[in-house]
């Protein structure tokens, strides 16, 4: 029996942490061949990839308005680093990929971010990095959100306050108009 002092140290795995959403999913069930909620392993050496075509794809989005390959995440350990990372590249020649407010076009690529939202057409993919210290694989943890990831949210512009110091709502009507004053007149 080997005790807790001799035995090796776990080594901790990289986790790729990805919630889905989609306005039309109880519907359309495009996310039904994506495996929710349990960890899955991806060898370091190959590239994930989303998308329709079950052939290739190894996260199949089954819905005619995603590319065959919508896009691909490549694990990366950065040059003299222990730091592991993701590079999302955009393959689809007709829809945009945009990570937070980086809009990608066809092949472009950037380094994801430790946290951000993927967009393409009405998906958005809410994606979270974990750091480990594997370096022969890592893993992907898929979630489905049930409202959406992006919350569109209309705030009504503040209204600008007049040098008198008085905003326009609380001037009655009769004040509302503006009069203009030169700057070198004095009141």
């Amino acid at each position: 029996m080997i005790s807790q002092e001799e035995a090796e140290t776990e080594e901790t795995v990289t986790c790729l942490h990805m919630t889905f959403y989609h306005p039309c999913q109880e519907d359309k069930m495009m996310f039904r061949c994506l495996n929710f909620c349990k960890r899955e392993q991806v060898r370091a050496d190959e590239m994930a990839k989303f998308g329709r075509d079950s052939n290739i794809c190894h996260y199949n989005l089954l819905d005619t308005r995603v590319s065959r390959i919508q896009f691909s995440l490549q694990f990366y350990r950065k040059l003299h680093s222990s730091e592991s990372c993701f590079e999302i590249k955009n393959m689809s020649k007709k829809t945009k990929l945009i990570v937070d407010k980086t809009e990608l076009g066809y092949l472009n690529k950037i380094d994801l971010p430790w946290k951000c939202i993927i967009c393409f057409g009405d998906y958005q993919i809410l994606a979270e990095i974990q750091e480990g210290e594997a370096m022969d694989y890592f893993e992907t943890h898929l979630h489905l959100a049930q409202v959406p990831i992006l919350q569109e949210r209309c705030l009504p512009s503040p209204q600008p306050v007049p040098e008198s110091g008085f905003s326009s709502s609380s001037m009655s009507s009769q004040d509302k108009n503006p009069i203009e004053i030169d700057e070198n007149e004095s009141c």
